[in-house]
């Protein structure tokens, strides 16, 4: 990656983290009263965290087919057994980060047990196990560590990621998931369980979760490339940081009983250029969020 685009991406950093503590500090001021309203919220997101999760990994459902497996509605064309399997048993893993993160610590075992919950069904032999003996994984060009170093390695990330609470939850966040799909410790779903473990820090840090967008797929592997090339993190804290300040920005829209538009509609209201306001929206210089899919904002 050139030098000048991660020292923008640098620079931009700390004005991102600054605005996620302001927007948190906001959530929780107009929270109280209100927590069936994002616990509503939060079950609705399932299928879209289930979709573009599964969609990074190259699944070809859609988002509606998403929903219609979900809600156990036939669809309108063949899909295979694996692609409902992991849109279930994904949906089990979201849906077990987001009221368990509270009650224990990342863990190895709390990660075996959302690979388990992941990969049954579909592969039971490796289901719930770190690679092991001749095990070796590669993604592209990237060889994931030695099998017989994966559980060392986890356990100095964890080590490391407990080590660092004083520092910015989305600076340890990116560094976690980099080092975790770095060491790449499962045969199968480490993406996946990558992004759920992500979500499972935010929870239990009193932040909301994330849901990295599968239209942002280039970005997000442009984040291993820097990590892999120079050990930075920068572009992995932008794309974290984005997507926190998204959720914030979707919440809050509930929240303060905002009139919520698409982003097409505001900018016909304001005269405003649609596409100039999808940039910023993308950027989160304006108070923007997706909502399966479409791009909306409070007003």
């Amino acid at each position: 990656m050139e030098y000048n685009t991660v020292t923008n991406n640098m620079a931009r950093i700390p004005q991102t983290l600054a605005m996620i503590q302001s927007l948190r500090d906001r959530y929780y001021r107009v929270l109280p009263g209100k927590e069936s309203l994002i616990k509503m919220i939060t079950e609705a997101e399932i299928p879209e965290h289930v979709y573009n999760s599964n969609a990074i990994e190259n699944s070809t459902l859609t988002l509606e087919e998403t929903e219609k497996i979900l809600l156990q509605i036939d669809l309108d064309r063949f899909v295979s057994e694996r692609e409902i399997f992991e849109a279930k048993n994904l949906a089990r893993v979201v849906a077990y980060t987001e009221t368990k993160a509270k009650e224990a610590e990342i863990s190895l075992e709390i990660m075996l047990l959302l690979h388990k919950m992941l990969i049954g069904n579909i592969r039971e032999d490796i289901a719930g196990r770190f690679r092991q003996d001749n095990e070796w994984v590669r993604v592209g060009t990237h060889i994931g560590a030695s099998p017989k170093d994966v559980k060392r390695l986890l356990t100095d990330m964890l080590t490391e990621y407990h080590a660092s609470a004083s520092e910015h939850i989305v600076k340890r966040v990116a560094r976690f998931h980099l080092t975790f799909e770095n060491i790449h410790p499962f045969i199968d779903g480490n993406g996946r369980i990558g992004r759920a473990l992500n979500n499972y820090a935010f929870i239990r840090e009193g932040y909301v979760p994330v849901n990295i967008a599968f239209v942002n797929r280039a970005r997000y592997y442009d984040a291993f490339k820097e990590f892999e090339d120079s050990g930075q993190t920068a572009v992995m804290e932008e794309t974290i940081g984005r997507a926190l300040t998204a959720s914030y920005h979707k919440r809050l829209a509930y929240l303060e009983g905002k009139r919520i538009i698409t982003l097409a509609d505001y900018a016909k209201e304001t005269k405003q250029s649609h596409p100039n306001l999808i940039n910023k929206a993308h950027r989160q210089t304006i108070p923007a969020f997706t909502e399966k899919g479409v791009w909306k904002i409070g007003v």
